[in-house]
């Protein structure tokens, strides 16, 4: 009776893990898609919002840098509180007139050039603050549907290992195997309890984690979404550094150089200043008119150091490019080369090699149970059948992530934010 017990429970503990062990895992297809948490997380992130309001404070600078000097009024009040004639206020002079600043050497067209580029920079700024936040979302969904990918592994695994002890606990009784047997599973058993607690704490993290971005519960996920690896058809074409985000702002900042050595060369040029008013003569109570214009001296400043200064910036955001242009392409070439391996591995782990873990795990449940393979046969096609699939998860979600890089690295900057130089 106890040998036809313990091998009812050997069977429906093959069946089981049989089942679970090559079915697929459930997906949610009604689930909070990707594109979906994007747009969630798009409408209430804190940094885009900065770089949208740096765009506001951007164009009003650029409204500011095409104003023209404002002009002054004068008041001068002369031969007044004298001695003789002079004395008190009887022979004051007194002259109301409007002073007009001109500038020269073109110092507001270089103003306005300098914003635009500033203008141009900050609209960059935005989109770059939403290619990070489309990476950090990506990354955080991935993580999220993996996790629970993870813990589905972990919940067969933990229910593998109790069916297994109670198959133990009765072969003991029976007298078909020795105590250590059931030790055995006990150990199994504690040891998958443990890895699916910590699952469920790896779930918890990372699905707050999406939360926090998208502002909300994120509720089911499209677990569907996880096992979708882009079919390969022939060799890639390599990605190119030219236009993306990344080049693009180096190259802002060459254009914001160039705008403000054309700046400081229009500083060399003193501005002209023009007056005009009405002279009052107490003596005679007679008016006059009074014209008058003033031109600066560059004596101790003419510029020079300014232009000196400005020139060795453009300098350096010229080496900066070229610096952002050699960091761009190897960032581009490495990230290809991990999707492109990271394909792979997720190919051969979800393929032939998760096949062979799923065959060898069949084999061993049968012969297990027939009497032809050992506990510890069992137990070591298990342990290699729930290392596949781990490293089957772990595959996909370093695929997911070097895609989500890599579209980060080559993202293209928009038409609108270009500059000329």
């Amino acid at each position: 009776m106890h040998r036809i017990i313990a091998a009812a429970l050997a069977a429906s503990v093959c069946a089981s893990s049989a089942q679970a062990q090559t079915s697929p895992p459930s997906t949610a297809q009604d689930g909070l898609t990707l594109e979906q948490a994007l747009d969630l997380a798009g409408a209430n992130a804190p940094g885009v919002g900065a770089a949208d309001a740096g765009v506001r404070a951007a164009e009003a600078q650029r409204r500011v840098a095409g104003q023209r000097p404002n002009p002054s009024v004068n008041v001068e009040v002369e031969n007044v509180v004298g001695t003789g004639a002079y004395s008190g206020i009887r022979g004051a002079e007194t002259t109301v007139g409007m002073s007009l600043p001109l500038e020269l050497g073109g110092k507001r067209s270089a103003r306005i050039a300098v914003a635009d580029t500033q203008t141009a920079r900050a609209r960059l700024a935005v989109v770059t603050a939403r290619a990070d936040l489309r990476l950090r979302v990506t990354q955080a969904y991935n993580e999220a549907v993996a996790s629970e990918r993870r813990l589905l592994i972990a919940r067969d695994q933990q229910r593998i290992a109790t069916e297994g002890l109670r198959a133990a606990n009765v072969r003991v009784r029976a007298g078909r195997a020795s105590p250590l047997e059931e030790q055995r599973a006990d150990v199994a058993r504690i040891n998958a309890d443990t890895a699916l607690a910590q699952a469920e704490r790896a779930v918890t993290l990372a699905r707050a984690n999406l939360a926090r971005l998208i502002g909300r519960d994120p509720g089911a996920l499209d677990l569907g979404w996880f096992d979708r690896v882009a079919a390969g058809v022939g060799p890639r074409l390599p990605a190119s550094a030219e236009g993306t985000l990344a080049l693009a702002a180096a190259e802002a900042e060459v254009a914001t150089a160039n705008a403000q050595v054309r700046l400081a060369r229009s500083q060399r040029v003193p501005d002209l200043t023009l007056s005009a008013g009405a002279r009052r003569l107490e003596a005679t109570n007679d008016v006059a008119a009074v014209f008058g214009v003033s031109l600066p001296i560059p004596l101790f400043n003419n510029g020079r150091e300014g232009i000196d200064a400005a020139r060795a910036q453009r300098e350096q955001a010229e080496a900066l490019r070229r610096v952002a242009l050699l960091d761009a392409q190897q960032a581009v070439a490495t990230a290809e080369t991990d999707l492109a391996n990271a394909e792979a591995n997720a190919r051969a782990a979800n393929g032939p090699a998760l096949a062979a873990a799923q065959e060898a795990a069949r084999i061993a449940r049968i012969g297990y149970r027939e009497g032809k393979f050992g506990q510890l046969d069992l137990l070591e096609a298990e342990r290699t059948l729930a290392q596949t699939r781990s490293a089957a998860i772990d595959a996909l979600a370093a695929y997911q992530d070097a895609k989500a890089r890599l579209e980060r690295l080559t993202a293209r900057a928009p038409a609108n934010t270009e500059v000329q130089p």
